[in-house]
C-alpha cells in the first residue's frame, strides 16, 4: 500500500527470552522518519508465507529523535506469523514495510499526576511518555507487573531508573485499590496489558467512585485465526479468499483494495465498512451491541465471517 514506506533493521537486541527490540532506520535517505507524539504506534509489515502480516507496535524510542524508531515485540505462543518472524527470521539489514506513526494513546497533559500501569510488554507505550513527562516537569509513576521482563533491560528506561518513580512487581500483584486510593486528586491512569488487568483497575476505580474518564487504556489485539471465507468488495469488483491465519483487512490489502485503518486491533473504528450481504463474526471492541446485531457493518481488521461470504461496500 502506498502509505507504507521501507525501513531497514539497524539493530536487534534480545531483552528477555521472549522479547526482542528492533531499531529501525529509513531505508531511503530521501524519505526520513518524522518526530511523533508520546504513545504513538506504527504498523509493521512482516513478510510471511505468501502474504505480509501487518501488526501495530508502540514506539518506545524518544519522540523527538526521528533518526530511528524502536519497537519491542513479545514472542507469542500462538502466532499468526508476525511475532514468530521477528524472533526467528528478521535480521539486521532486512527491509520491512512501515506505516507513519499514529496516536490513540496520548497522555492527558492537564492531569495533576500520571499513573502508568503496565502488564508485561504493555510497558512499551509508556517508554515514549517518559522523556516528555520529564521535559514538562510532570508528576508521574510507572508500575510494571512482569515475572520475566526486566524494565532495566530497556535502554529507554535507563535515564529514569534512579528517580524512584518506576516500580517492578515480579511475584506479587500490586494492590490496585490501595494504589489508586493514595493518588492525589487530578490523577489520570494509563493502562496497557492483559484485559484482566484493565478490568481489575476499572473495578477498583468504580469502588473508589473515580470517574472512568480518568482511566485510559490501550490494547493491541492481534487478529485471531478462524475458518476461511470469501470477502467480496462489490464496488471494486474484487473477490478474495480470506485464509485461516490472515485477517480480512490483510486479504483485502493483498488484493489491492484500499481500506482506511489505524490500530488494526479492533479498537479505533477507522476501518469500519458497511456490509451488504452475509453474517459477520464480530471480534472488535468498537461496535456496540445494536450495531453488531444489525449486521450492517464490520471491522475487517479483526472480525471474520460466520457465513461463507461477506459482501462489503468497498
Amino acid at each position: 500500500m502506498s502509505r507504507f514506506m521501507k525501513a531497514r533493521v539497524a539493530a536487534v537486541d534480545q531483552l528477555s527470552s521472549s522479547v526482542r527490540r528492533l531499531t529501525l532506520v529509513p531505508a531511503d535517505e530521501a524519505s526520513p522518519f518524522t518526530p511523533f507524539s508520546p504513545g504513538s504506534h506504527v504498523v509493521l509489515g512482516i513478510p510471511g508465507e505468501g502474504r505480509v502480516c501487518r501488526n501495530a507496535y508502540s514506539l518506545i524510542s524518544p519522540p523527538d529523535d526521528p533518526s530511528h524508531y524502536c519497537i519491542a515485540v513479545r514472542r507469542q505462543p500462538v502466532s499468526r506469523g508476525g511475532s514468530e518472524a521477528i524472533h526467528s527470521r528478521v535480521q539486521v539489514g532486512d527491509e520491512l514495510e512501515l506505516s507513519p506513526p499514529a496516536n490513540l494513546f496520548l497522555p492527558h497533559w492537564q492531569a495533576r499526576h500520571h499513573l502508568m500501569l503496565a502488564g508485561g510488554i504493555g510497558i512499551t507505550p509508556f517508554l515514549s511518555y517518559l522523556p516528555e513527562l520529564e521535559r514538562r516537569g510532570a508528576s508521574w509513576e510507572l508500575h510494571l507487573r512482569s515475572q520475566d521482563l526486566d524494565v532495566a533491560r530497556f535502554p529507554e528506561a535507563a535515564p529514569y531508573l534512579a528517580s524512584g518513580n518506576i516500580t517492578q512487581h515480579r511475584l506479587e500483584r500490586p494492590n490496585l485499590k490501595a494504589l489508586l486510593a493514595r493518588q492525589p486528586a487530578g490523577t489520570h491512569v494509563y493502562l496497557c496489558g492483559p484485559q484482566a488487568m484493565i478490568d481489575a483497575v476499572k473495578e477498583a476505580a468504580r469502588e473508589l467512585h473515580w470517574s472512568l474518564a480518568r482511566i485510559h487504556h490501550e490494547v493491541f489485539a492481534a487478529p485471531e485465526p478462524g475458518t476461511p471465507f470469501t470477502a467480496v468488495a462489490r464496488a471494486s469488483g474484487v473477490e478474495v479468499a480470506v485464509g485461516a491465519q490472515e485477517s480480512m483487512l490483510e486479504a483485502l490489502e493483498r488484493s489491492g483494495v484500499e481500506v482506511t485503518s489505524l490500530c488494526r486491533g479492533g479498537v479505533c473504528g477507522q476501518c469500519r465498512v458497511d456490509m451488504l450481504e452475509g453474517e459477520a463474526e464480530h471480534r472488535d471492541a468498537f461496535l456496540d451491541k445494536q450495531e453488531r446485531a444489525s449486521q450492517r457493518c464490520v471491522m475487517p481488521c479483526v472480525s471474520r465471517a460466520r457465513s461463507q461470504r461477506l459482501v462489503l461496500d468497498l
